[in-house]
């Protein structure tokens, strides 16, 4: 072995954008500019100019926000030859697999990222991937098992071509890996070979076929009289790795943890908790690497790029997980909805880097055991430190898992000897109950955190909390590729989803501010979480100057400057617009693409965000509870659907999330026939100005961004508005248009 342990196993650069710093720092100027001017000008206070202070400051300190977050990006360079040549032998890796609907999230897509894991560049003994399915679903079982038998020769496949992207529905349908290996006779003999066997596959697996068949029969009685949320715990080892070889499968077990009516269940948080005390009484490896059900494997080697951060001297004693950036394959054409996040993510993500590291994205993430048992920093290298009744209160009344869980509190590693899991299915089944967590510390001190929808990112805040840092690798070619969520309904409850669970964590216990103030998360990585807890809180001031240009043009006011103030807003919308095209032009993106995420990052946030804050203070009032939804998760097209013009539509249904998008255009639609048939009333006083061009181009430039809603109040089917939402909106827009007239009359 050589010795290579003087050299790090990874390495941080930091590096500037001297032109990003100055033109968002002029930005930043404009900003206080134009509020020192709202302050200073006491002639033009109103009503309207006071809604629009108050909207103003809070863009102001959004964008400032923003600014702290990204101003010094950092990268990480890994060493995993560094890594291979400083170890004896590579730890364990246990792979956590989650999917809760076989019909919103299709099994072929679950098996396409189970047959990429285990396909990893790692020692397969060193190995053990668990499936956490939550629909109970035997067709998922069945899945598993058939995808099973297809890896005994789809992984000795891709590691004697060396084959980049490993699972079977991208590698068969994606342009063809070209190298030396795989232009041969041999080689394209078992291409088609491979290529018939995943065809079969994707037949068997079909969910229509498999209906049609008995499936509560031989090994699928077990789910006979289950539904999906009344049923006991179900853990299957499909396949075992009994003679530990290297090169042969990793383990492959499924779980459907005990679920009934009236107990609470946690969403994602307690099955990824179920999933850690399953696998802690299994193989109870040190490392967890956990994904969503559609993010696939592109880099074979990420385990070990990983693991370069985590094993080194300093990583070990700082950095509690590795997280990869989410990146999608099979987009479509100009990002039509608004969902590759593409620059957000080539901001966010460096700048988060930079700081005291990236947030716990939910996905393509490596964490610590014994970090997510609640280890801090502070105490890595010393025991427990707590009697044997409080450890039982904190971990459950399992011994075996006790025993496991002080096992890897000591860092100490099971080996293949230890590991016999047909022993360990009963006490498995019995963690994986839904009582097991009564009393305990799951959900508050261990394991993911309890509390908010969004449990990765309260899970991450609770880990920087503690004192420990994490860091994002981002090695070439790029780790993991999911599919990004079709429009409208899907995209729309995605956000929604997140936007609510960012306002949970605010109002919980584990808020950033009193993190900063009373732990140790330091106070720009505060400011960062507090940012994407404001893509909860930016939609309601941004709804309320939506709503200021419909009231300023009705009743014939204004809340824009008359004067030559006016000149600050023009120069920062020019600005930012420009400075905007050119991120995306030097980002080798369309011009097409910018203004599709212009447009849609004002429809999200009015609808989704707006929608997500009402349901947390529906909560806040004890009205209601908030929802957990699952994302649908399409196959990703193949051929010419790429190319098809419906493919980028956008898409409703009767959800009240389309809302507040619809109120909103009615209400500047009838603010600007108000003006055109000459509606408005006379300005009260010489001294005050009526509406201006300021106004109108501000409400016009809105209804462009609304454009797929203005279509859909005239589309038919899928693409139309519902008359139901449509009708709602308008009453809403009545009733402020009387309002407005109320108001002049007063």
């Amino acid at each position: 072995m050589a010795n290579q342990n003087s050299l790090p196993l990874y390495e941080k650069f930091w590096y500037k954008h001297n032109y990003k710093r100055v033109t968002e720092s002029l930005l930043s100027v404009l900003l206080l500019w134009l509020l020192g001017y709202r302050v200073i000008s006491i002639n033009n206070y109103s009503f309207p100019w006071f809604v629009a202070f108050l909207c103003e400051s809070w863009f102001t300190i959004s964008w400032f926000l923003a600014l702290t977050t990204e101003w010094s990006p950092a990268v990480t360079k890994t060493y995993p030859d560094r890594l291979l040549q400083s170890v004896q032998e590579l730890p364990p890796v246990d792979l956590f697999v989650t999917t809760a609907d076989p019909e919103l999230e299709p099994p072929i897509i679950t098996v396409n990222t189970v047959l990429s894991l285990l396909a990893l560049d790692y020692p397969a003994h060193k190995l053990a991937c668990y499936v956490s399915d939550d629909g109970c679903s035997p067709l998922t079982f069945y899945a598993l098992q058939e995808a099973s038998k297809f890896a005994k020769f789809w992984v000795p496949f891709c590691k004697k071509y060396e084959v980049q992207v490993r699972a079977p529905l991208r590698y068969f349908f994606d342009k063809p890996e070209v190298s030396t290996a795989n232009n041969t006779p041999k080689f394209k003999q078992e291409w088609l070979k491979m290529k018939d066997m995943y065809d079969q596959l994707s037949r068997k697996i079909d969910l229509d076929s498999f209906t049609k068949s008995n499936p509560c029969l031989g090994e699928f009685a077990t789910f006979s009289n289950t539904e999906r949320t009344n049923h006991p715990s179900i853990i299957q080892v499909i396949w075992e790795n009994n003679e530990s070889l290297a090169d042969g499968l990793p383990h492959l077990i499924y779980i459907s943890r005990e679920k009934r009516p009236k107990q609470p269940h946690h969403f994602k948080a307690g099955a990824m908790n179920v999933l850690t005390r399953v696998s802690g009484l299994i193989t109870n490896a040190p490392f967890m690497l956990n994904v969503d059900c559609d993010m696939i494997v592109s880099n074979p080697k990420i385990v070990l790029h990983a693991l370069s951060i985590l094993l080194d001297p300093k990583g070990e004693k700082e950095v509690a997980f590795v997280q990869c950036p989410q990146q999608f394959y099979a987009t479509l054409k100009d990002d039509p909805f608004g969902n590759q996040m593409t620059i957000l993510f080539k901001n966010l993500a460096p700048g988060l880097a930079g700081l005291q590291g990236p947030f716990y994205g939910g996905t393509n993430c490596f964490h610590r055991r014994k970090v997510i048992y609640g280890r801090s920093p502070d105490n890595i290298e010393k025991g427990s430190g707590i009697s044997d009744e409080e450890f039982k209160e904190k971990f459950g009344a399992s011994k075996d898992f006790l025993k496991s869980a002080a096992f890897a509190l000591k860092g100490r590693i099971y080996s293949p000897n230890d590991i016999n899991i047909s022993n360990v299915v009963d006490v498995a089944s019995q963690v994986a109950g839904c009582g097991y967590e009564y009393g305990t510390g799951w959900g508050k001190q261990v394991g993911w955190i309890y509390g908010s929808i969004s449990e990765d990112v309260l899970t991450g805040l609770t880990i920087h909390e503690k004192g420990w840092r994490s860091e994002l690798c981002t090695p070439s070619p790029i780790p993991f590729t999911g599919f990004a969520p079709g429009g409208g309904p899907t995209s729309m409850a995605q956000q929604k989803r997140w936007a609510t669970g960012m306002l949970e964590i605010f109002i919980c216990k584990h808020c950033p501010i009193i993190s900063s103030l009373f732990r140790k998360l330091t106070l720009r990585q505060c400011l960062a979480y507090m940012w994407i807890i404001n893509w909860g809180l930016q939609p309601v001031f941004e709804v309320c100057y939506a709503c200021l240009l419909a009231y300023c043009i009705i009743t014939n006011s204004n809340f824009l400057p008359q004067d030559l103030g006016i000149c600050i807003p023009i120069a920062f919308f020019a600005i930012y617009k420009v400075y905007t095209v050119c991120e995306y032009l030097a980002a080798g993106l369309s011009v097409r693409e910018w203004w599709n995420n212009q447009r849609m990052s004002r429809i999200t946030s009015m609808n989704a965000g707006f929608c997500a804050f009402l349901s947390v203070l529906l909560k806040l009032l004890r009205i209601s509870e908030t929802v957990f939804d699952v994302t649908k998760k399409d196959l990703p097209p193949t051929g010419n659907v790429l190319d098809d013009k419906d493919a980028g539509r956008y898409t409703f249904d009767e959800s009240v999330v389309f809302l507040p998008g619809t109120t909103i255009l009615l209400l500047q639609l009838t603010a600007m026939v108000i003006k055109l048939l000459g509606l408005q009333p006379p300005v009260p006083t010489p001294s005050r100005n009526g509406s201006g061009l300021g106004e109108i181009f501000c409400s016009v430039y809105l209804m462009i961004c609304y454009w797929p809603f203005l279509r859909g109040l005239f589309e038919t089917g899928k693409y139309r508005i519902p008359m139901s939402t449509i009708c709602k909106a308008a009453i809403l827009t009545c009733l402020f248009v009387h309002l407005c007239r109320r108001i002049i009359t007063s």
